[in-house]
């Protein structure tokens, strides 16, 4: 195979390929219908056209045989007044008029027959004009249902051009719609920890915002003290355990410190007394 040839076949197969990308069956259908139609209507003026000769001829053959019959009462007059002459002429006159009438009828019988012919082609071209029609509607109802049964599958599965372009549309819209609420959250986040000033002045001051933090500080402190006297609560116990056991003791020891202290009180009035004749002297 020539590169001409492939080239040809290729430019062919490309051309055929984008016809049936837009190529609709219905319009073809429609199409076909309407030169069927001109053909039939082309036919029938033929019909009309050779009936229209065959009427022409017809009306020719009855001037002519007219004209035949007169020219022979002429010849029968003549002959009839010794005119011979005038006899024969009129006789030869018409023997040239019959010979024409011979061949108009020969024409007649042939315009008869094509038109015969033509008037069986006609119906036959109409009868399947009607079929072709049918067919067409037949066609062009199915290929609308098929069309329409294919959108909607389409339309469910989500592989239309529409419902992609409505897919993807929504897709976006859903994308933005997250980052604005994405940005307003971090913007809200920004303005109540400060570390973005609300030019519009609806945020809440400087006093407002000291207030919010010692009430959530006050809050941290009630709940840690909470805690701390759940956690007291149960060394309490423990404490006073011990401060009971710490007292029993105690008091033992200071029976015996008491008479330690008597007697070491009881001493001392003897030394006192002593000191103080040692004064006296």
């Amino acid at each position: 195979m020539s590169v001409f040839q492939r080239l040809s076949m290729i430019f062919k197969s490309k051309a055929t390929r984008a016809m049936d990308s837009v190529e609709d069956p219905r319009e073809t259908l429609d199409y076909s219908y309407q030169k069927q139609l001109e053909l039939l209507q082309k036919v029938r003026r033929g019909v009309a056209d050779v009936a229209t000769s065959r009427k022409r001829v017809e009306l020719q053959v009855q001037q002519l045989e007219q004209q035949s019959g007169k020219l022979e009462t002429q010849s029968r007059t003549a002959l009839g007044q010794g005119r011979e002459d005038l006899a024969r002429e009129a006789l030869t006159r018409r023997s040239g008029l019959q010979s024409q009438i011979d061949g108009l009828r020969q024409q007649h019988e042939q315009l008869q027959g094509e038109e015969q012919k033509l008037t069986l082609a006609a119906q036959r071209l109409q009868a399947k004009v009607d079929s072709f029609r049918t067919r067409k509607e037949t066609i062009k109802a199915t290929y609308t249902a098929a069309q329409a049964q294919t959108q909607i599958s389409e339309a469910f599965s989500g592989i239309s051009e529409e419902m992609g372009d409505v897919g993807m549309a929504v897709q976006r819209a859903e994308d933005k719609t997250a980052e604005m609420q994405a940005r307003s959250g971090a913007v809200d986040e920004l303005l109540a920890s400060g570390a973005l000033d609300d030019v519009t002045g609806t945020s809440q001051d400087d006093i407002q915002s000291e207030l919010d933090r010692m009430s959530s500080t006050s809050g941290v402190e009630l709940e840690l003290e909470r805690m701390k006297q759940e956690i007291g609560q149960g060394g309490s116990e423990s404490a006073r355990q011990i401060e009971g056991g710490e007292s029993g003791s105690q008091g033992t020891s200071g029976s015996g410190g008491a008479g330690a202290n008597g007697s070491a009180n009881g001493g001392q009035p003897g030394q006192t007394q002593s000191y103080r004749q040692g004064e006296g002297a």
